[in-house]
């Protein structure tokens, strides 16, 4: 091969790799002077935003209700991976059905499988009324076939109220409940919750804080105001509750705060936890 050929073939490869790295025409990452090497600058890992280390724990809580948002908070809860507790009462819905009618079994089985929890909030939705003589109670049922008469309990039939639940919780998802329960409208006395003790179910409330206000008036208490109020007053420990769906409110409280509490929260370094707290000894 004559020297000629040589350093012709040496020229026409480096041409080649040459043109190969340069800005192609129309390219919008091309620069506007062609002599100018573009460098591609690695991304610093540092200016990545990452939520704070968790180092608070918040339990935020659901009761049934009406059941309108539902799907919408499910939702909410798989988007942002948090766990949270429900309290079953079988209520009437906005659907014309019962929240635990066959016709809501999917949904439960979901939220079982994403690992929530679940408590009792009595079958019939009972309200607490006061303590009688010989060691009774009188609830008044919201629902069911003795709707809006108040009756006595004595401990086992206090305990059946709450059992119906777990019963039929069983029923639609092959699982039990946890050993807890919540009162209607949070009413109760010293008799009322030594009768869930005996039965084996803690009773849960939730902190001053953590009444979300979901079912207060809308026009007094806009959703933005509710969002800020528990963005800044929660702490850690506490119990947070709203509903799955309220009959007393105009302008729907989940799609506007639900989230946003969430994000705020994290931000603010909170994990979220369900109930009951295990206690290790």
């Amino acid at each position: 091969m004559s020297r000629l050929l040589f350093l012709s073939l040496v020229l026409g490869c480096f041409t080649s790799f040459v043109n190969a790295q340069a800005p192609r025409v129309g390219d919008p990452s091309a620069s506007k002077n062609p002599s100018t090497t573009q460098v591609v600058t690695p991304i610093a890992i540092s200016t990545i935003k990452s939520a704070p280390a968790c180092n608070k724990t918040i339990y935020l809580t659901f009761d049934t209700g009406n059941m309108a948002m539902a799907e919408t908070i499910a939702a909410i809860l798989q988007r942002q991976q948090v766990k949270v507790t429900f309290f079953l009462a079988n209520e009437k819905t906005t659907r014309g059905d019962f929240s635990l009618d066959e016709s809501w079994r999917n949904y439960w089985q979901k939220l079982a499988e994403a690992g929530h929890h679940f408590g009792s909030h009595t079958f019939d939705h009972a309200y607490f009324q006061g303590d009688g003589q010989n060691a009774l109670v009188r609830l008044k049922p919201q629902f069911g076939s003795e709707a809006g008469i108040g009756k006595w309990y004595d401990a086992a039939a206090f305990c059946a109220e709450l059992k119906r639940v777990d019963r039929r919780f069983q029923e639609l998802t092959g699982r039990h409940l946890e050993p807890i329960w919540r009162a209607p409208g949070g009413k109760v006395s010293p008799r009322l919750t030594a009768f869930g003790e005996q039965c084996g179910f803690q009773h849960i409330a939730w902190t001053s804080a953590g009444f979300l206000g979901d079912e207060l008036d809308s026009g007094r208490f806009p959703n933005a105001i509710l969002l800020a109020r528990a963005s800044k007053n929660l702490q850690d420990g506490d119990i947070a509750m709203a509903h799955l769906g309220i009959w007393s409110r105009k302008d729907a409280w989940a799609p506007a705060v639900l989230e946003p509490l969430i994000d705020n929260l994290k931000q603010r370094g909170f994990c979220f936890a369900t109930l009951p707290v295990l206690v290790t000894k």
